[in-house]
């Protein structure tokens, strides 16, 4: 799946992008007709240790996925954004199977 990456103010890392694109591509073995995708990482200018932020919309035929998680590191965000993004397809594929029927 393509993923457009945006780091906010910020220049992320090929090791982050790498992780990021892999956990996202999981999400193929859900749902096998995503398109594309966007990205935005940030950190939040607070006092909390809790301030990366990731952003995940997935585009797929006829709907939009979103998922937005803070956490202390990009990865756990991430891994977060992207177990959201794992419960909503398989939500959305559990309706369309119903509408089928």
């Amino acid at each position: 799946m393509k993923l457009q990456m945006h780091s906010i103010h910020f220049d992320a890392d090929r090791k982050l992008i790498d992780f990021i694109q892999r956990k996202a591509d999981k999400l193929d073995t859900f749902y096998d007709r995503i398109i594309d995708g966007e990205v935005f990482m940030r950190i939040d200018k607070n006092e909390k240790n809790e301030n990366k932020i990731v952003e995940i919309k997935l585009n797929v035929p006829g709907k939009q996925f979103f998922a937005k998680h803070q956490d202390e590191s990009f990865e756990a965000a991430a891994d977060e954004a992207v177990e959201g993004l794992r419960r909503q397809i398989k939500k959305y594929k559990e309706k369309v199977v119903l509408v089928k029927q």
